[in-house]
């Protein structure tokens, strides 16, 4: 396979949310999951304030990899992430129909499932990545999870509750959950992203 001249198109669907919050977006197959981060987070609407990672089969081993950012001293019983911007997602993306389930922002837990629907050639006259479909705003950042969003909802909804003025200017002044446009998606570049996450770091250190 030459990653080089292929598209992998993938659904990204926020779980336990309805009406449901999804995406569907076109990356290159030679992204590796850094790349793949940064998509899934334009594409959402999500802005990178967080941790994240990717849990996802290895082919290989048949183990469930966790793919993320390393910490110097590992969280959760030792567990440690694989860094992902030293690995190819075409060598766990195999078949149609591979999945892989995203958590973005471990506070809140907003876990997405991430399946990859298509394999297509690029074409020279399209610039990638691209979001091709989706539905529904984003949830706020730091909102307080799937039952603080859905607290939210029921706050911005009625006028006369008691929090409304302060939620509303907490959202900065308005909030539309059903707003969504693709064409006002932008991509930054994940390699940009990843020198400002971490060769700033580096230097500060």
């Amino acid at each position: 396979m030459n990653a080089k001249k292929l598209m992998f198109q993938f659904k990204v669907r926020l779980k336990d949310i309805e009406p449901a919050i999804w995406r569907r977006i076109v990356v290159p197959a030679s992204y590796n999951f850094w790349d793949l981060h940064v998509a899934i987070q334009d594409s959402m609407g999500w802005l990178d304030y967080h941790l994240h990672v990717f849990r996802v089969v290895n082919p290989e081993t048949k183990e469930i990899d966790e793919v993320g950012i390393p910490d110097d001293e590992p969280i959760d019983d030792g567990l440690e992430y694989l860094p992902g911007w030293e690995l190819p997602i075409v060598a766990y993306f195999i078949e149609l129909g591979d999945t892989a389930d995203y958590n973005y922002d471990f506070g809140d837990g907003w876990e997405h499932e991430i399946v990859l629907e298509g394999v297509l050639l690029k074409d020279p006259k399209t610039k990638y990545p691209k979001c091709i479909g989706g539905a529904q705003a984003c949830p706020p950042e730091d909102c307080g999870g799937i039952g603080g969003y859905e607290s939210l909802l029921k706050i911005i909804r009625d006028p006369s509750h008691e929090e409304h003025e302060s939620m509303m200017e907490w959202l900065g002044g308005k909030y539309d959950p059903k707003a969504f446009d693709q064409k006002k998606v932008n991509f930054d570049n994940p390699k940009k992203r990843w020198r400002i996450a971490f060769m700033n770091e580096q230097e500060n250190e």
